[in-house]
């Protein structure tokens, strides 16, 4: 698999405009892993948005919470590991505050529910 993605970009690299080659060279461009990980991960945040209209009381704050904090930690390796991956980070900053609202409308529509129900007791 290795020998035919090597071939691959070889093949690609003729075709690549003088002046995107710098982004094309980068160690974390296209020809790399840290590129196309950050840019597959996009599906996470477009699903965190495609949820923003799910009923509230469908939202699991479990779920919730473990995907905010890998979008907290994650993004904070991507400042720390060398070649510092923006695209990474970018990413996982959309996938914190995705989860994050999500937690909210979750804590919000569990702290109502709470009251209304000490109100009717």
């Amino acid at each position: 698999m290795s020998l035919i993605y090597h071939k691959s970009i070889a093949a690609i690299d003729k075709f690549v405009p003088q002046k995107l080659q710098p982004l094309w060279q980068h160690p974390a461009g296209p020809k790399t892993i840290f590129f196309w990980a950050p840019a597959f991960k996009w599906g996470l945040v477009l699903a965190g948005i495609a949820d923003l209209s799910r009923p509230v009381e469908k939202i699991s704050p479990t779920q919730t919470v473990a995907l905010a904090a890998t979008g907290v930690i994650w993004s904070r390796y991507s400042l720390v590991i060398i070649p510092k991956n923006y695209s990474l980070f970018s990413v996982n900053v959309f996938v914190a505050i995705t989860q994050l609202y999500q937690l909210y409308r979750a804590v919000n529509y569990h702290m109502k529910e709470n009251k209304q129900a000490i109100t009717n007791k």
